[in-house]
C-alpha cells in the first residue's frame, strides 16, 4: 500500500479562533509550500532546517493572504514519516479555508478522514492498536479513559501482543523444521512442551478478552439506566446526579415518555445515564411504547438504578422490575424516605440481593452515597492499572476471541494425538488473528474502513 501523493487538510477546528493549522504531508510537501510561502529569512521551505518554526507570509500570486508561522519537519522524523509542513495562520474561518485552497491548487490533494494517521500506520511509525488509541485519546471524556489511551498509544497493547506472537512463531518454526528434517530434529514428546506454551498464551489472551468490557467502560463510560414506576422520583434522581434540571419533574405520573440521556463524571469514571418512562401497565399507546423502550434499553445496560417509592407497598410492576434486574448489576434506591416507610431494605432483599440506598429527592440533594456505591462497583481493579492492558474496541476483542478459539483447537489436537502439522495450522491461525489486533495482517478494505471513522485532519 505504497502512497506517494501529497495530502493536506485543516488540522484544527473550523471556527473563528486564534490560530488555524493546515497540515501538508507527502513527497512534494516542501515544493507545494514553496509555491505559496515566502519566508522572512529569504530561504525556501525545502532548504530550511528540519524541525524549525519559521516566520513568513502566504501569497496568492502577488497578493499577500496572511502572516504565518511555518513548521518544517523532514522525513522520517515526522508524524507520518513523510515530509511534513504545518502552516500556522490566523484562525478565522475564511483565511484558513483560503490558505487550504491555495495548498490544494498548488499540487496537494485533500486528505481523507484519518489519512495522516493512516500514513503513520502504513509507513510503520505506529501499529493499528496505537492508531486506534489516538482516536480514543481525542474522544476521551474521563481521566481513566485518557490514561488508558495514552498507555495504548505508548504501545501497551502492542508489546503484549508481540510477546505472545513471538512464543507462537517459535513453536511454528520448530514444528516446520522438524517436519522438514526429522533425522536431525527430534519431535518425540514435544506435544507436552507445546501444550504448556499454548496454555500460557491462551491464559494471557483470555485475560485480554475479559478486560475488554472494563476497557469499553473506561473508554465509552458506564451505560446506566434508571428504572422504576411512574412518579417514583426517577427524573428527580437524574437531575440530582447531573446537577441541573435535565428532566421535567411533575406530580403527574407518566411525564417521562421516552428515554432521556445525560453524562456525568464520578472520580474519573464516566457515567452515561438514561432516564426511562415509568414501568406500568397502560393503555396509552405513546406511554406503552416508552415502557417497552425502557425495558429494551436496560437489557444491555452496565448498571441499572431501580428507584422505588418506599412509601407505597410493592406491586406487580415493582416485582416485574425486580425479576428483570435479578441477574444484572443494579442498585436499588428507596426514595421518599421523608414519608412513612413501608418498603425497607429487608423487603427488597427478600426478592434480590442488591445494594439498597435510602434517600429523599424532596429534602436531600446529596447523592454522594449513590455515586460512591457506583464508583466502588466499577472502579475495583481499574484504579491501579499501570501494568494492565485494556482492549477498548470490539474489533480488537473479536480478533482475540478468534485467536482463543484457534488455540483451543491446538489443545484438542494435542489431546487427540493428531499429527504435528495439525498443530501448526491452528497455531498459525492464532498467530495471524493476534496480528489483526495490531494490524499485521489486515486487508486494505478493512484498514480503509477503520480510518474512515477518524476526524478530518488527523
Amino acid at each position: 500500500m505504497k502512497i506517494t501523493d501529497t495530502i493536506a487538510a485543516i488540522a484544527t477546528a473550523v471556527n473563528n479562533q486564534g490560530i488555524g493549522v493546515i497540515r501538508i504531508s507527502g513527497e512534494e510537501s516542501f515544493e507545494v509550500a514553496d509555491k505559496i510561502i515566502k519566508l522572512k529569512n529569504g530561504k525556501t521551505i525545502k532548504e530550511s532546517p528540519s524541525h524549525t518554526i519559521n516566520y513568513g507570509f502566504v501569497y496568492d500570486g502577488d497578493e499577500m493572504i496572511d502572516e504565518v508561522m511555518v513548521s518544517i519537519m523532514k522525513a522520517p522524523r515526522t508524524y507520518t514519516r513523510e515530509d511534513v509542513v504545518e502552516i500556522n495562520c490566523h484562525g478565522g474561518v475564511l483565511v484558513v479555508k483560503k490558505v487550504l485552497s491555495l495548498v490544494l491548487k498548488n499540487g496537494a490533494r485533500l486528505a481523507g478522514s484519518g489519512e495522516f494517521t493512516k500514513r503513520a500506520f502504513l509507513n510503520g511509525r505506529i501499529d493499528l492498536s496505537q492508531a486506534e488509541a489516538i482516536m480514543d485519546l481525542i474522544n476521551a471524556k474521563s481521566e481513566l479513559a485518557l490514561e488508558v489511551s495514552v498507555g495504548n498509544l505508548e504501545g501497551r497493547i502492542s508489546e503484549k501482543i508481540k510477546k505472545l506472537r513471538e512464543v507462537l512463531i517459535y513453536h511454528i518454526a520448530y514444528i516446520e523444521a522438524a517436519l522438514d528434517d526429522p533425522e536431525h530434529i527430534d519431535i518425540d514428546g514435544y506435544s507436552e512442551t507445546l501444550k504448556g506454551a499454548v496454555i500460557e498464551v491462551k491464559d494471557e489472551v483470555k485475560k485480554l478478552i475479559e478486560n475488554a468490557d472494563d476497557g469499553r467502560i473506561i473508554s465509552e463510560g458506564i451505560k446506566t439506566v434508571i428504572l422504576g414506576k411512574p412518579n417514583v422520583g426517577k427524573s428527580s434522581l437524574l437531575n440530582r446526579l447531573s446537577g441541573r434540571d435535565r428532566a421535567i419533574v411533575t406530580d403527574i405520573a407518566g411525564t417521562t415518555r421516552d428515554t432521556l440521556e445525560e453524562s456525568i463524571n464520578i472520580k474519573g469514571l464516566r457515567l452515561n445515564i438514561v432516564d426511562t418512562a415509568g414501568i406500568r401497565d397502560t393503555e396509552d399507546i405513546v406511554e406503552k411504547i416508552g415502557v417497552e423502550r425502557a425495558l429494551e434499553t436496560s437489557d444491555d445496560a452496565d448498571l441499572i438504578i431501580f428507584v422505588v417509592d418506599s412509601s407505597v407497598e410493592l406491586d406487580e410492576n415493582d416485582k416485574k422490575i425486580l425479576g428483570h434486574i435479578k441477574d444484572k448489576k443494579a442498585i436499588i434506591v428507596l426514595n421518599k424516605s421523608d414519608l412513612d416507610t413501608v418498603v425497607t431494605e429487608e423487603v427488597i432483599k427478600s426478592y434480590v440481593d442488591k445494594r439498597v440506598i435510602t434517600t429523599s429527592a424532596l429534602v436531600d440533594n446529596d447523592v454522594t452515597e449513590i455515586t460512591d456505591c457506583i464508583y466502588d462497583m466499577f472502579a475495583n481493579g481499574l484504579i491501579n492499572f499501570n501494568d494492565q492492558v485494556y482492549i477498548t474496541n470490539i474489533r480488537q476483542k473479536d480478533a482475540l476471541i478468534q485467536a482463543d478459539e484457534s488455540l483451543s483447537k491446538v489443545l484438542e489436537s494435542i489431546e487427540l494425538n493428531m499429527p504435528e502439522d495439525f498443530f501448526s495450522i491452528d497455531i498459525m491461525d492464532a498467530y495471524e488473528r493476534l496480528g489483526d489486533v495490531i494490524g499485521q495482517s489486515l486487508g486494505e478494505d478493512l484498514v480503509d474502513e477503520i480510518f474512515s471513522k477518524f476526524c478530518m485532519g488527523k
